[in-house]
């Protein structure tokens, strides 16, 4: 004869079940709309020229896993003709963003790499057109040398601000049934004039995103901020 107690566990086991099942993603959400991210970013708009760089800090992972956290990886080191002045980028770009395929943002790799960070701080960025990116500007420094960043990640069609908001995506998308793609997009400029530095990105960013093909923008900023990209 089956005891109350056993029948209690039983169905435990099996409520834990059923909330692990409706947990489990089981669709894709990929919004980089074929191709490669690195074919969609120009190398060349306005008066901006770039070349690839593999030489910047990049996201690291115990054991070296940055070549399955990320599907591709997009470094370039942009100049301006008029002024000289240099803006970095590196895109790392993840067609699976599970719990074991997670956004390393700047605040774990730069200190990761020997940089203390000064500041870290959540601000909006404004496109051409009106719309806004959520980001944050980070001051890194180490010997010698002072990085002023600029960055966001993309879940899908989230934006989290913070690695808080980044974890609960995870788990609304999980619950949702699927597992999306995902970047972290990051620009910095080296200098010890910080307001200079983040008033260059400031008008470097909405002028790269106005450059790449409007059907390659959601891979970058989401769909619905994509739209209100004015080229």
């Amino acid at each position: 004869m089956i005891a109350r107690r056993d029948l209690l566990i039983g169905g435990a086991c099996v409520a834990a079940a059923g909330a692990a099942y409706a947990l489990t993603p089981r669709k894709r959400l990929v919004l980089l709309n074929g191709g490669k991210l690195a074919d969609a970013i120009p190398l060349t708009f306005g008066d901006w020229s770039a070349e690839n760089s593999d030489g910047l800090v990049q996201p690291k992972a115990e054991g070296d896993l940055a070549s399955t956290l990320y599907s591709e990886m997009v470094g370039r080191i942009y100049h301006q003709a008029s002024t000289g002045a240099a803006v970095m980028m590196l895109i790392a770009y993840g067609d699976t963003q599970s719990d074991m395929l997670q956004l390393h943002r700047p605040e774990a790799c730069y200190p990761a790499v020997g940089f203390n960070l000064i500041a870290s701080v959540p601000a909006k960025l404004k496109l051409h057109g009106g719309g806004e990116v959520p980001v944050r500007r980070v001051v890194a420094k180490a010997q010698g040398r002072q990085e002023n960043i600029v960055y966001w990640a993309r879940m899908g069609e989230y934006l989290p601000a913070s690695g808080g908001e980044q974890r609960q995506v995870r788990l609304q998308t999980a619950m949702a049934g699927y597992v999306p793609d995902g970047g972290l997009i990051r620009f910095s400029v080296v200098g010890d004039d910080t307001e200079a530095a983040f008033k260059l990105l400031d008008d470097f960013i909405p002028e790269l995103l106005a450059a790449v093909p409007a059907n390659k923008r959601p891979a970058l900023v989401g769909t619905k901020l994509a739209k209100t990209v004015v080229a």
